[in-house]
């Protein structure tokens, strides 16, 4: 870890190198990291929010009046947790001549595919807040202290993929397949995360009790609620799911390093 700060210039180059090549050439640069999101936001709001509105409005508590905020807040923080997992799983594999000649941890390298997007996440945050003020003055929400839920959302959703990202970076040198895999994975974590649909909906439907506790066990739902209870206090996670996420993210922060490190001759070996 030590060692890794020392060279946090490096990964800052990094960073903003994969940030100037990701849009190159590119007319609308950066705002992609905008249209993206809010175009799914979109997409959902009027599916769930105009066609099934009675249906969606029934479990979003004080989040009813106000749903495509609760879609744009979760979405914006998905297309962080999505856009992370898929190239950080490519980040020894895309680099290998790089990764062979710098004398720098190549922990740095997925680290920096983590940290690349979530500047990109940074960037969508002033277009979020004017959204929630836009309802704030209309009355529909009312932030308070629950907006200080965003930087422990952010700290453990950071924790989370940075251990995933060393996992599953360092597996894909040695099975490809790994990549592939994780297409399939992350739509299916879309869809399993309450990022769309409030986490009531599930807690309250007719799914057997071991399903539900397993469905709690992701801990991207106790993020993902953290990011919606920062407009939506009746949102944040009771104590058990709270901690239940924090000590998951944790435990796979640590596997993750430790994996890395493991694998890490194998891993130089093969690039």
């Amino acid at each position: 870890m030590a060692r890794l700060w020392a060279h946090r210039n490096s990964l800052r180059i990094l960073v903003r190198r994969d940030l100037a090549v990701k849009y190159q050439q590119s007319v609308l640069g950066y705002f992609w990291s905008l249209i993206e999101p809010l175009g799914m936001g979109a997409i959902y709001w009027f599916v769930f929010g105009v066609l099934y509105s009675g249906d969606t409005s029934r479990h979003l508590g004080q989040a009813a009046g106000s749903y495509p905020l609760f879609l744009i807040t979760g979405i914006f923080a998905w297309m962080w947790t999505s856009s992370a997992l898929s190239e950080a799983t490519n980040a020894l594999t895309g680099q290998a001549r790089l990764i062979t000649t710098m004398n720098v941890p190549r922990q740095v390298f997925p680290i920096g595919r983590i940290t690349g997007r979530f500047a990109e996440y940074a960037a969508g945050l002033p277009i979020l807040a004017a959204i929630a003020v836009a309802y704030a003055v209309r009355g529909e929400v009312h932030p308070g202290w629950s907006v200080l839920a965003l930087p422990l959302a952010v700290a453990v959703q950071a924790v989370l993929l940075v251990g995933l990202a060393l996992l599953l970076s360092a597996l894909n040198v040695l099975m490809r397949d790994i990549e592939r895999f994780m297409r399939l994975v992350i739509r299916v974590l879309f869809y399993a995360t309450p990022i769309i649909y409030p986490l009531s909906l599930v807690q309250e439907s007719t799914l057997p009790g071991w399903v539900k506790a397993a469905y709690e066990l992701n801990p991207l739902v106790g993020i993902f609620q953290l990011h919606h209870a920062v407009w939506y206090p009746d949102q944040f996670p009771d104590a058990r799911l709270l901690v239940t996420t924090v000590v998951v993210s944790v435990l796979v922060l640590v596997a993750g390093w430790w994996a890395f490190r493991r694998l890490e001759p194998a891993v130089l070996k093969e690039l």
